[in-house]
């Protein structure tokens, strides 16, 4: 055991954790941390959030309208995305196809995911105009970005027996797909589909602050007007339309997995 430990301590690790302190120290420094403010701005902290209480449910009618708007956003964002992102996640999947297939592929997919859903939704209401539809385009280009490059990690990490046992009964490129690769990922892409659906309904309540539908357009109007607690009350619906929908698809990923 202690030759194993010395081994690991070479020069090259310590040359590798020297580099990791010093990124960590520079990062640090540009992003501006400093706990010493935090620590004296905790008062005005207290004092600003004290306004949210108590929360004001006087139209939980219409907050609760729009909490199941947003929910919607979230189900055909997530959706549409899932459809897409089956293909493309084989696409870019380097034991599937072709390096000339999966570079590509997978520079579209970080693009979709290096982009925030709050501009593409500005794009597309500009397309579709103001509404929910803009929202689940939004959601869908990003959610696509993300799905793919999970869908392609899953499909890398199958186990190639059944392929080859497909492959050798002179099975099509299709059938070695659908019959070997699919059965073996689609518990964990339905998994991640689930998990991107909690995270889309979170991120559709705010694609409202550029028009695009949901809780937001209430919870930027009810800023804009300084009306805590009406914020505080669409917080709390929100709150718990996310615990539901993630009690519920914990659920669904533990059958599956």
């Amino acid at each position: 055991m202690l030759a194993r430990e010395r081994k690991r301590l070479t020069p090259q690790f310590f040359v590798t954790l020297g580099i990791a302190i010093a990124v960590l120290i520079y990062t640090g420094q540009v992003s501006d941390l400093s706990f010493v403010e935090l620590a004296k701005g905790g008062s005005n902290m207290a004092e600003y959030i004290s306004r949210y209480f108590p929360p004001d449910f006087s139209d939980w009618q219409s907050y609760l309208q729009d909490t199941i708007e947003t929910i919607a956003m979230g189900i055909w964002g997530t959706l549409f995305a899932a459809l897409i992102s089956g293909p493309l996640g084989v696409m870019a999947s380097e034991n599937i196809c072709p390096f000339w297939v999966v570079q590509p592929v997978r520079r579209v997919l970080d693009a979709m995911r290096a982009i925030n859903e709050v501009v593409f939704a500005l794009v597309f209401v500009v397309a579709v105009g103001l509404g929910p539809f803009a929202g689940v385009l939004a959601l869908f280009v990003h959610t696509t970005g993300t799905l793919g490059k999970l869908f392609s990690e899953a499909v890398e990490a199958i186990d190639p027996g059944p392929v080859e046992g497909i492959r050798a009964t002179g099975a099509s490129r299709i059938q070695e797909i659908l019959f070997g690769v699919l059965p073996q990922v689609l518990p964990l892409w339905t998994s991640f589909t689930l998990y991107r659906f909690e995270a889309n309904v979170r991120s559709a309540s705010v694609l409202g602050i550029v028009g695009a539908g949901g809780i937001g357009v209430s919870l930027y109007q009810s800023f804009r007007a300084f009306k805590y607690g009406k914020v505080a009350a669409i917080l709390i619906i929100l709150i718990l339309a996310v615990v539901l929908i993630d009690t519920i698809s914990s659920k669904i990923r533990q059958r599956l997995i």
